[in-house]
């Protein structure tokens, strides 16, 4: 195999990304009394972070008894992890941590993308990056609840108490991989008396996250809740741009003046055929700008498509949807952002059902805890799939295993078995083992 450079921007390296995450770590509060502190809180959180990240249960156990055959260890080489805690020390020490102290790992992975230039892969719409937003679960007992819970009871008086959050991410229509965002937790807040709930979430992500972007370069994707005057204004207001599903049953009053606009014919038309990379669709538009999102006189004006997809040749109809926005709509940009709005399933096709489905186990009770530990857990899970992210996007060596590989569960399965039995001095030093051992060709850059 040829020698050489490789092509990889130097911030967004395994070993850089782990040593930037191991910075942030040795930040965390300890609240322990006394002086048992056999364990760093650094290494609680690093010892999570491998599971997820390897997507291994076991890897830590595995480790400990590499250890002591050995003298060494994969969770030291890899994750810089100085002492090995057990599941029970893991969640004991994390669960008083708010996974606030983490969220600038997201931040400072988004600046490295920006500076190496991947983030322009994701600009449409004349540079805007999509920003798609979602609700998701990730807990539930009729038993097991914290403080923080959410819960809903049924007519018999049976209470369910459960976590969900919003898991943004950027997306792009013709793109398939996801980068995952800050998190925002659907949780009880101080000082409200009413439940949190994912719209109140989504107001909080907005003004916390608007200094994060240049304004008016993102645009946020939302299904119909988010189609709401008041979240609206606000997006606005921290100069945010929106493409929102908005469906009649929830919108009465626009639905009525369009209506009356449709009458007139004062909606515009536009239909169109293009190939999808399998056979001709017809695409038709509707759309009309300044309709107001609800009733008064200082209701927000917004701008209204609908968009019906056909089969060319049967006419079966295989897509059909309606949104509002604050981009002007004309028979040039419509069509943009139709493809821009249709994106935001991607948060739940390529996101959460990836989380949920495909290793990370999302739902899975790594451990509830009293405090914040369910929340301090599911952010480490977001970040182990950024991680995999970045390295999606810019190892050629990963890639190449990956698509040699296949299924992403033979990848998790080999790097399971391999860190099981064998020591590795780098990730580098185990991406290039399996590539020897699959006599794959890497064409690296000259010197």
């Amino acid at each position: 195999m040829a020698q050489g450079k490789f092509p990889m921007n130097n911030l967004l390296e395994f070993d850089n990304l782990i040593a930037k995450f191991h910075k942030r770590l040795t930040h965390l509060p300890d609240h322990r009394k006394g002086k048992n502190v056999s364990y760093s809180i650094k290494d609680a959180a690093l010892g999570a972070f491998s599971v997820f990240f390897t997507q291994s249960p076991s890897f830590l156990a595995h480790q400990q008894a590499m250890e002591k055959s050995k003298g060494r260890n994969n969770s030291g080489s890899l994750f810089q992890i100085d002492k090995i805690p057990c599941d029970n020390q893991i969640r004991s020490l994390l669960d008083p941590i708010t996974p606030r102290q983490i969220y600038p790992v997201f931040d400072e992975i988004l600046q490295g993308l920006a500076q190496a230039g991947q983030l322009e892969q994701f600009r449409v719409l004349n540079g805007q990056l999509l920003a798609s937003m979602d609700g998701t679960g990730y807990f539930s007992s009729k038993a097991i609840h914290c403080p923080n819970c959410l819960h809903r009871t049924t007519k018999k008086g049976e209470t369910t108490y459960y976590h969900t959050a919003i898991t943004p991410v950027i997306v792009a229509p013709h793109r398939c991989e996801v980068i995952s965002l800050v998190p925002e937790f659907i949780m009880p807040q101080d000082g409200h008396s009413k439940q949190d709930c994912e719209r109140m979430a989504a107001k909080r992500w907005v003004k916390q996250h608007c200094m994060t972007f240049k304004p008016y370069s993102v645009t946020l994707l939302g299904d119909d809740l988010y189609s709401n005057h008041p979240l609206c204004q606000l997006i606005l207001a921290k100069k945010f741009n929106f493409i929102f599903v908005c469906k009649p049953d929830s919108h009465q009053i626009l639905y009525e003046w369009l209506d009356s606009l449709a009458a007139s014919d004062d909606i515009d038309h536009l239909t169109l055929r293009r190939w999808n990379g399998r056979f001709t669709e017809i695409v038709t538009c509707r759309f009309v700008d300044a309709v107001p999102l609800r009733s008064g006189p200082d209701a927000l004006l917004v701008n209204w498509c609908e968009v019906t997809i056909t089969h060319s040749k049967t006419g079966k109809q295989l897509y059909y949807n309606t949104f509002v926005t604050n981009h002007k709509l004309t028979d040039q940009t419509v069509i943009p952002i139709v493809d821009a709005g249709r994106a935001r399933w991607k948060v739940e096709n390529e996101n959460n059902n990836v989380l949920k489905t495909k290793g990370y186990h999302l739902e899975h009770n790594f451990g509830h805890g009293k405090q914040y530990l369910a929340s301090f857990l599911l952010t480490l899970n977001l970040l182990a799939f950024l991680f995999h992210t970045v390295f999606d996007l810019l190892d050629a060596k990963y890639r190449l295993l990956r698509q040699a590989l296949g299924a992403r569960q033979t990848f998790f399965n080999d790097i399971k078995t391999l860190t099981r039995y064998l020591y590795f001095p780098s990730w580098q030093h185990l991406l290039d083992f399996m590539i020897k051992q699959l006599e794959l060709d890497l064409k690296f850059e000259p010197d």
